[in-house]
């Protein structure tokens, strides 16, 4: 199952509406290491977390990345009530991400 993937100014729209946790992880296409730690995240997600999960390119996010002093990618943002809790840079394992947003 993929990861939905959402723009940057429909993501800022979900926030204002939305003040569940919610998950948003920051990748580039061409980041290699982007690449696997998404396939991680698909795999935690078929396993039933309860956090609502997005993926965003980062290179189309100015507002967010500076907003958030998001200093690199991969990056898994959660989210409470619109504002980060957690940055994540470093996608350890699956059980790792799965217990994070379960």
């Amino acid at each position: 199952m993929a990861i939905r993937e959402i723009n940057e100014a429909s993501l800022l729209d979900l926030l204002q509406s939305d003040s569940r946790r919610t998950a948003i992880y920051f990748f580039t296409p061409l980041c290699g290491t982007c690449a696997i730690g998404e396939r991680m995240l698909e795999i935690a997600e078929l396993t039933g977390i309860s956090v609502p999960l997005y993926k965003l390119n980062i290179n189309y996010a100015p507002h967010l990345r500076d907003k958030w002093k998001i200093t690199s990618v991969p990056c898994l943002a959660l989210l409470e009530e619109g504002e980060p809790i957690r940055l994540e840079y470093a996608m350890h394992a699956v059980d790792h991400l799965y217990f994070m947003l379960k």
